[in-house]
């Protein structure tokens, strides 16, 4: 489920809420009670680690995958 951030109008409290994304936006502020609004995000990113001994490099030697692994990797 993803997290989302809140803030409460009536004290100003930022919080955030694990919800599902199909769920209604509704929270109370952990600090007063009052419904709190959900805040708009720039979204989330994903991030990919190589496994402990991997390397982080694609075949070709660089961070960028090339167009043509096959033809760079001289394989």
């Amino acid at each position: 489920m993803p997290t989302y951030e809140y803030q409460c109008p009536e004290c100003g409290k930022k919080f955030e809420k694990y919800e599902a994304m199909t769920s209604e936006p509704r929270a109370a502020c952990p600090r007063c009670g009052t419904k709190a609004e959900r805040l708009i995000s720039g979204g989330a990113g994903i991030f990919v680690r190589a496994a402990e001994g991997e390397s982080q490099e694609s075949c070709c030697g660089t961070t960028n995958p090339c167009d043509d692994p096959k033809r760079c990797c001289g394989r």
